[in-house]
């Protein structure tokens, strides 16, 4: 990496530290940069101050805008791979393409062998040695740790009663395209008055992700006995 202003490279640097000094006073997460703090308290704010001009969008970061703005309207794919003809809208899909080139698996599991091109697809194998599952059938309830391994259960054990419609903020899948819009509207649309967590501090817009929030409480064992050591989740 080159820069030509010193600033520039400092913030680059920033990049390779694990420090997180900038901690959020909503929830405990922490950032390396302060603009990523502040990013992220707009996610429970709500707030969209990147604004599309080209339609009635607005987004958390400039970087989802440009991103928008080409999906969208532009069209452009800046990213071109020097080996083939292919391009990308993003610089983190041309890296991980490049990498089917290449054959670089930079993200080790610490557990086994596997090796991954990309940070999501280690997330996801991860759910393999935890036992965590995550994804829900929708027509009989079956968990699963992964999504794709869900969507094949649904297409081999339901066939036709598979839900046609799904939602593009989770993993839900409903039946008609009716229940899809009250879904939106009852789980992932702005609410003005933020819903806050009677458990902690934070405080959410959106009521998908302020039930999302309310798992991460379900197994704390918050009171605890004055007397000896014992503590109890009610």
């Amino acid at each position: 990496f080159t820069a030509v202003k010193l600033s520039s490279l400092r913030r680059h640097l920033k990049t390779h530290s694990d420090e997180k000094r900038h901690v959020c006073h909503l929830c405990p997460k922490a950032f390396r940069t302060a603009t990523l703090l502040h990013n992220h308290v707009n996610t429970h704010t709500g707030t969209k101050p990147h604004k599309c001009s080209e339609c009635d969008t607005a987004f958390v970061t400039r970087g989802e805008l440009s991103r928008h703005r080409r999906y969208k309207h532009t069209l452009e794919k800046p990213f071109k791979c020097t080996i083939c003809e292919y391009s990308s809208v993003e610089a983190s899909k041309m890296r991980r393409h490049v990498r089917s080139h290449t054959g670089e698996r930079p993200y080790p599991c610490d557990q086994c062998s596997y090796a991954s091109k990309d940070a999501y697809k280690l997330k996801r194998h991860m759910l393999t040695h935890t036992g965590e599952k995550r994804y829900e059938c929708y027509v009989c309830q079956a968990r699963f740790t992964q999504s794709g391994t869900m969507k094949i259960h649904m297409l081999q054990k339901h066939g036709e009663n598979v839900p046609k419609h799904q939602c593009p903020h989770c993993s839900t899948f409903l039946s008609r395209k009716s229940d899809l819009g009250v879904h939106l509207r009852n789980l992932h649309s702005y609410m003005e008055e933020a819903v806050k967590c009677r458990d902690c501090e934070a405080a959410f817009h959106e009521r998908y992700a302020f039930l999302q929030h309310r798992k991460t409480h379900r197994n704390e064992k918050r009171f605890q006995c004055a007397q000896c050591s014992c503590t109890c989740n009610q």
